[in-house]
Order: structure tokens, then sequence, then C-alpha cells
């Protein structure tokens, strides 16, 4: 008998490794058209983002923040709800931590406002997420409308707020004051000194958990049971006693949240302090990562990788290769969210029909 339908294995693995073959082997041509070598170019981008332990320490961090996004993307995404606003909800979270970290960073011990900070970063996501989350629910707003344009009002308000109270008098560059040292996230390289001096901080160990997290709340509890119910049949779920706008707003709420946690990477890790911009585009990753990691912790966490080799290793790879320019990379980037998303199911009736010749 034919299988008419692709088993979980090919669909979850199979299809999104042949979808990242296809986006690398267009890079490969592009950058043989660029008069570099593809295989040399891989190599140098391996040994940079990945064998080189500093290199390796530097993919994580950035992969740090893109779990987040990815998650934020993700969890929506098993309501059925697509939501475009990560990079604009990760932006107010920063704001979230900022107003809590220059309010009491000279008043309250690590232990006390690290959480904190972090608290607000969630608080100050979920709060940008509810309001398309409300508008989808009770309006019918399409949340993919409304997640777009918030992140439009996000960095227009961000910009004021930042430009407007937050640089300290005297200086011209828009950011805010730097923290107190009370403020910084712990790095990894003070217990393991192979990492070298880069940003890679306990935020990593936060977003495995996370991972963790999310995969028991959606495959091993009733909520979550009812989460994927709405995302694949609201009238189903509706039938069997799932409020559908409760969940709705909950899964947005959730969403906003775990994007907001990102700024936590990315501040409290790094920079120590609000910059303007410094999302740099991660909640837009963060889409690709969902798609391509198929909502699944592991993908999620595999693809969050890739993303941070591409920028470790692209950064390096553009000083030794002159030919090759860093935008090059953006353009990777692309090329993978088109195979994963937009061309996701390219190979499925291949697969399909190799499946079925071999079972006859």
């Amino acid at each position: 008998m034919k299988t008419t339908e692709l088993p979980r294995w090919a669909s979850a693995f199979v299809l999104p490794v042949l979808n990242l073959l296809s986006a690398l082997l267009v890079a490969a041509l592009v950058i043989h058209l660029l008069g570099e070598s593809p295989t040399e170019s891989l190599r140098i981008l391996i040994d940079s983002a990945v064998i080189n332990p500093e290199g390796l320490s530097y993919t994580l961090f950035y992969a740090s923040t893109f779990i987040f996004t990815g998650l934020s993307v993700s969890i929506a995404m098993k309501a059925g709800l697509f939501n475009i606003g990560s990079e604009g909800q990760l932006y107010v979270g920063g704001l979230g931590l900022t107003v809590v970290m220059l309010t009491l960073d000279h008043s309250l011990p690590a232990w006390l406002l690290i959480p904190a900070a972090m608290l607000g970063s969630a608080v100050f996501g979920a709060a940008w997420a509810w309001l398309p989350g409300y508008l989808q629910a009770k309006r019918g707003s399409h949340v993919v409308v409304t997640t777009i344009m918030f992140n439009f009002i996000a960095a227009s308000l961000m910009n004021f707020i930042i430009v407007k109270y937050l640089i300290p008098e005297g200086q011209q560059n828009p950011a805010s004051r730097v923290f107190s040292d009370a403020g910084a996230m712990p790095r990894l390289n003070e217990w393991f000194p192979v990492l070298g001096d880069t940003p890679l901080n306990v935020s990593f160990l936060l977003a495995i958990a996370a991972l963790a997290i999310y995969g028991v709340m959606v495959w091993r509890s009733s909520w979550g049971y009812k989460l994927r119910a709405t995302g694949l049949n609201q009238n189903a779920a509706h039938y069997a006693g799932v409020s559908i706008s409760g969940m709705i707003i909950v899964a947005m709420l959730i969403s906003g949240a775990l994007a907001g946690m990102g700024a936590v990477n990315s501040i409290m890790g790094s920079t120590h302090y609000l910059s303007l911009n410094f999302p740099a585009g991660a909640g837009f990753v963060g889409i690709a990562i969902a798609l391509m990691g198929r909502q699944h912790p592991v993908g999620i966490f595999l693809s969050s990788v890739l993303f941070g080799a591409l920028i470790q290793g692209g950064f390096d790879l553009s000083l030794e290769k002159p030919n090759i320019p860093q935008e090059t990379f953006v353009f990777i980037q692309g090329l993978i969210i088109l195979f994963c998303g937009a061309m996701e199911n390219l190979y499925a009736p291949a697969v399909l029909k190799l499946l079925n010749i071999r079972k006859g």
C-alpha cells in the first residue's frame, strides 16, 4: 500500500537537511562567482566558527539570543499564529531590562538584580505582544499585520526614549549609561578559560533550560495539548472546551516574554547598556529558526547554532577573503529562509516517491 504522507522522521529531518543543502549549494555558486573557492571558504568558516574554541564561544553567544527568538516564534506557531513581531518585542524587552537596571543597579546585590532585570525584560516583551494577541482574539485583526506594525512602532518609540531620556548628559552616543558590575551576567570563560575572552555567558544555559521547558510544556502537558489543538483546528479545540481567545492571548504573551528574554544575552551579557538597534535583526532570524527547526527544541537549537556560525564564521571569512563581503552572509541567511520557509516542501514529492519505491 502506497504511503500518502511523509513519516515524521522524513518531514522533521530529511526535508530540512535537503533544504539546507540546497541553500548552501546556491551560496557556493555565488562564492564561486565572486572568484573564491567554495570548499576553501567552507573550511575557513567551519574552523573559525566551530573548531576554534574562541570562535565556537562566539557562535554559541549569538545562538543564545537566536534560541529565545526562535522559541518566541515557535510557541506562537503552535497556536496557529505567525508572530513576526519578535524583533519589536526583543527591543522593548531590552527597555524593560534597562529600566530595572537604571533604577536598582546601585542598590541591589547581583543575585537579586539579575533575576529582577530578567523579569523586566520578559514583562515588557509580553506587554508588547499582548495587544496584537488581544486584537487577533477579540477583534479578528490578523496577528501578522499587527505584529509587523508593532515592529515599526517599537523602533520609533525606542529611538525617542533613548535619545530623549536615556542618553547621559554630555554624551552623544545614542545609548544609556553603563550598568554597574552587579548587573553583568557571569561569563562562562570564568569556568572554562579555553573559551577565551568572549561574551558567552550564563544566558546560554538559560536558553538551553528554556528549550527543555518548552519541550515539556508543549508535548508533555495538558496545556500543550490544548495549545497544539488550537493551532491545528480551532473549531475542534473549541468543541473540546478550549477557550480559543484565551489560548491566543496566552500564547502571544509567552511568545513576547521569550523574545524579551533575548535581550538578557545581548545587553547584560555583552554591552551592559541599552543602545539603538541592539536586536540587529535577531527577531527576524527567529522566524527562520522556527521554520527550519520545525518548532522542535532540538531543531531550534541546531538552527540557532547554524545561524550563529554563519555570523561568526562569515565575519572571519570576509576578513580573510576580501572578495566575499559581509553582506554575502545576509544573502545566505535569506537563502536558508527561502528554502526552509517558502519552499519547505520542495523535495516532499520526490522523497515520498522514493519511500513508495522502496516499499514496493
